[in-house]
């Protein structure tokens, strides 16, 4: 199992930053090809590149995939799927079209509707995140400095916050609720001291596991692929991505592909 994990990971950390180029690509561009999904949610050029560049290297694994470009099998088939992959090619279309940098590629492994391993990887400024669960680890390498042995060179995550004086909430760039508003006036009301930190797509899970961050309410919509990969890094360091109101954890591969509200810390 540990070598198959590790195998797993070389592909996907691969096809990751492989993906992460083609989306630069399209960045470097003045037209970035947009288009309105059926959602009304945009999609771009570098979504399709990108999501080209995953299939490619995943496919030959045989594990099925769910991705947010894919045609997605109806949930009948799904169902019987004892594992896949859960991908958003570009997490944070919105942070790309506005230029921010903010954006990130998803992937990851999901078995019996629990992620056991992830990759987050950040295009423009190189960094790579991943874990894997069963080895209660996850680590952080630029790939700037990308080498075969990158398992060797990464850093390791610990998922505890550096500054425990004040709670720093996560939240979202483009989608910041009412509900999460709400949820911080809590905690200030309780006699805590809060800041509030801002920023796009996935790369919140990754302040949480770097310790830049203490907590992650999201009561806006959101779909398994914007949380699988996040879900399996922050899970790999004991940290706890549960449903808002039951405080059971988010399952995936349902049938329904959208999360319900949840908490991170």
């Amino acid at each position: 199992m540990k070598d198959d994990i590790r195998s797993l990971l070389n592909i996907i950390v691969r096809a990751s930053i492989e993906a992460g180029a083609e989306i630069l690509k399209i960045y470097d561009q003045d037209d970035f090809g947009i288009q309105q999904k059926n959602d009304a949610s945009p999609i771009t050029l570098a979504d399709k590149n990108a999501n080209a560049v995953i299939n490619k290297h995943l496919k030959p694994t045989e594990i099925p995939i769910i991705s947010e470009e894919n045609n997605i099998a109806e949930f009948e088939e799904r169902k019987s799927w004892s594992r896949c992959w859960i991908v958003d090619p570009l997490d944070g279309t919105k942070e790309f079209i506005k230029r921010n940098g903010e954006f990130t590629v998803n992937i990851a492994l999901v078995e019996n509707g629990l992620p056991i391993m992830g990759v987050i990887y950040v295009p423009v400024s190189g960094d790579l995140y991943f874990g894997i669960v069963s080895e209660g680890k996850a680590y952080k390498i630029n790939t700037f400095n990308f080498s075969i042995d990158f398992l060797d060179k990464a850093t390791p995550l610990s998922g505890k916050e550096r500054n425990t004086s004040v709670v720093k909430v996560m939240g979202s760039r483009s989608h910041l609720s009412s509900e999460t508003e709400k949820y911080i006036n809590k905690i200030k009301e309780s006699g805590k001291e809060v800041s509030f930190v801002s920023i796009g797509s996935s790369i919140k899970f990754c302040y949480l596991a770097d310790g830049k961050a203490s907590i992650y309410p999201r009561f806006s919509p959101t779909m398994e692929w914007d949380t699988c990969a996040g879900d399996a890094i922050c899970s790999a360091l004991g940290l706890k991505v549960v449903d808002a109101v039951s405080k059971k954890r988010l399952l995936y591969n349902k049938k329904e592909l959208v999360n319900p509200s949840f908490i991170v810390n």
